[in-house]
């Protein structure tokens, strides 16, 4: 009798089976009892094949790059659409220092290797470079500026060219290596003096027979192997050729912050001489290291190979220089791009791309630079690749969870799971990314989920945008919040930190006034706990309901009451659910999201007939001003009676304003002094 199709691998179904099989055929008549012998061949022939089918599944699924889970494989795989995985990378620091009182020296040479130690929370590391940099020496003093320096240790590795062995690897020995430092030299031989540097390439497009190029590509226990040419793509390595391969192996991503380094390098003169070490001042450091990080991760190597290989390396739309700048840069939490016909009025022949590093909040603009130049060879020619600094939209929480005081009489207890809840929401991948989205069903079923005592909440959401004020000049700002307002109350739907203004004694609060469904009017006040609201200028810019957008006409704020110059711009979203449109980057703010626990006397049995049940509301209400925790500033508040005037004075941006809903134009830009009375745009961050 043949056996029937299976339908499941699992062990009792497998032994199952073969009991049926036995069933059928009269031989065999003591198979259906434990303690018979044929019942433990059973298990032994179900064992066996129960670890064939799960050893043939896993197999199978290394074959594939969705399913397979060792690295090795995910690899090996990802090369045969062309992709090589990122390897570590370095930390990187930039710092300046001067040598004196050298005589009949005309450069300085700074050796390849180690040049300083780095400490920063309570560690030290070891900082080199990767190659020698000579600088002239000027009356008598060599200044190296601005040096970037790498975290890790210098190695430096040979192979000698053998034709005669069938198939000479040339793998490099250490682990941990960051890729980008790697330098590799070849001379005829070992013997020479001269030699040919070789350059990586990721691909081979306008490579010939005699470029002198190389491949890279990982191997086992996250190695790397060099792959040079054959004459017909890249220039084919002789015989006795001398191959030295320099790298640096590096920690990763824990050598980032080091902010004080100590000089041990090894400089020489123009005849190869070692100067007194006396001679060199101390080490400034210009950056602090940044943008280490770990080798790819197999989720990342399946997220973007298959994307790379559809670009072929290319960006042509917003998606690919999204996968791009990924594969190009290793430290981007998250990034967005869009062209610049989406935005309003049009700006053709840009792509404009915002980034969250993992370790940080903004690219510094010397990273800024770099991306741009490698971004130059993957993108289309005519396009221009801008930087956008990150913009982020808080949302924040006010929570009202009901709970039953006969199952949990601890509400503090209660109010700290609610937190920790949140929190754990808050780092959730729903938000914390550019095209984040807040999802209001989500935050509520999680609070009632927590504990069986919560029997319902209450829960309201507001949006919150940064202005930072350029104190002491006239500016004009806007402020985009992507997502429309709710308006309930005819004024006071938009409320705001205080700061101080020019002309006005006291602190000073926005708000707006509706003027019909869609638009509204900005109007500044001061305002006493307790008292009523007094207009200091009732026209003082607009408000755009519908699209999420202040405009604020020209002002100039001398001081913040929050710390680092932020005005908290706050609203009432029309819609529960936050999106962070285009370059907005949603995040979740604990810090000023608000936790009320309220009895529910009717679930306890308290007050079945709910006459002492506390109400609450189910709509915001209204405030004349924000109420924020955030850190207030240690300045005093500069009042218009001590304040000198800066009428004369205007700025700048370098960005032309957008009036799409989801842009804040030039909080990246640096405003620079004009005359006349012009005006300049600000924006939120």
């Amino acid at each position: 009798m043949a056996f029937g199709q299976y339908t499941n691998l699992d062990f009792d179904q497998i032994k199952t089976s073969i009991r049926d099989y036995l069933r059928a055929n009269t031989n065999f008549t003591d198979y259906d009892f434990e303690g018979s012998n044929l019942s433990i061949i059973i298990d032994a022939l179900a064992y066996n094949t129960y670890t064939t089918a799960y050893n043939t599944n896993m197999a199978a699924n290394e074959c594939f790059l969705d399913s397979a889970t060792l690295r090795e494989n995910v690899v090996s795989l990802a090369r045969n659409i062309g992709y090589v995985p990122r390897s570590r990378r370095s930390a990187r620091a930039r710092i300046s220092f001067t040598v004196s009182g050298l005589l009949e020296t005309s450069t300085l040479t700074l050796n390849s290797g180690i040049i300083c130690n780095g400490s920063g929370d309570n560690t030290n590391y070891i900082f080199c470079i990767p190659e020698d940099i000579t600088v002239p020496v000027v009356n008598g003093v060599a200044q190296f500026n601005n040096i970037e320096i790498y975290e890790g240790n210098f190695v430096s590795q040979d192979f000698t060219v053998d034709t005669s062995l069938f198939n000479q690897r040339y793998i490099l020995d250490n682990s941990f290596i960051d890729t980008s430092t790697i330098k590799v030299k070849v001379k005829p031989s070992s013997t020479s003096t001269s030699h040919v540097s070789y350059k990586q390439i990721d691909n081979i497009i306008g490579i010939t027979s005699t470029s002198s190029s190389y491949l890279l590509q990982e191997i086992e226990d996250e190695r790397y192997e060099l792959i040079f040419g054959d004459n017909v793509i890249g220039k084919k390595l002789s015989n006795n050729n001398f191959v030295t391969v320099s790298y640096i192996v590096t920690d990763g991503k824990d050598g980032n912050g080091a902010s004080e380094f100590s000089f041990v390098g090894n400089i020489t003169n123009q005849d190869g001489g070692s100067i007194n070490s006396g001679l060199i001042g101390l080490v400034s450091t210009e950056e602090k290291s940044r943008d280490g990080d770990s080798i790819e991760s197999i989720s990342s190597i399946k997220y973007y190979a298959p994307r790379i290989y559809s670009s072929q390396y290319r960006a042509v739309t917003s998606s690919d220089y999204e996968s791009v700048l990924g594969y190009i840069y290793p430290n981007v939490e998250s990034v967005t791009a869009f062209g610049g016909e989406e935005m309003t009025p049009p700006r053709f022949g840009k792509v404009f791309i915002s980034v969250k590093p993992r370790n940080g909040d903004f690219l510094s603009d010397q990273t800024k630079r770099e991306l741009v130049q490698k971004l130059k060879s993957y993108a289309v020619a005519g396009i221009v690749p801008e930087f956008l600094d990150l913009k982020y939209l808080y949302v924040e929480l006010t929570t009202s969870p009901y709970y039953n005081p006969s199952l949990n009489d601890n509400s503090e207890n209660l109010k700290t799971s609610v937190s920790n809840a949140l929190t754990q929401y808050s780092r959730s991948i729903d938000v914390n990314k550019f095209g984040g989205r807040f999802k209001y069903s989500k935050a509520v079923s999680l609070i009632d989920s927590i504990d069986s005592s919560i029997t319902s909440n209450i829960t309201l959401v507001t949006i919150r945008r940064n202005l930072k004020a350029e104190l002491g000049r006239f500016a004009q700002y806007e402020v985009c919040y992507g997502n429309r307002f709710h308006t309930q109350e005819s004024s006071y739907n938009v409320v705001s930190t205080g700061f101080t203004i020019e002309g006005v004694t006291g602190i000073v609060y926005l708000s707006d006034e509706v003027i019909n469904r869609e638009k509204g009017r900005i109007f500044f006040f001061t305002y006493t706990e307790g008292g009523t609201p007094n207009i200091v200028k009732k026209n003082a810019g607009t408000v755009d309901y519908m699209t999420g957008e202040v405009l604020i006409d020209t002002v100039n704020i001398l001081s913040t009451v929050i710390a680092n110059n932020v005005v908290e711009i706050q609203a009432i979203p029309h819609s529960n659910d936050i999106v962070g449109l285009r370059d907005l980057y949603v995040k979740f703010d604990m810090t000023n999201t608000t936790i009320n626990m309220i009895p529910d006397l009717i679930a306890s049995g308290e007050n079945t007939s709910g006459s002492r049940f506390v109400h609450t509301h189910s709509y915001y209400m209204p405030t004349y001003t924000r109420k924020s925790n955030s850190t207030v500033s240690t300045v005093t508040p500069i009042l218009s009676s001590t304040a000198t005037s800066t009428g004369t004075t205007t700025t700048t941006s370098g960005t032309v304003p957008s009036s799409s809903a989801s842009t804040s134009t030039s909080s990246s830009s640096t405003p620079t002094s004009s005359g006349g009375g012009g005006s300049s745009y600000g924006g939120g961050y």
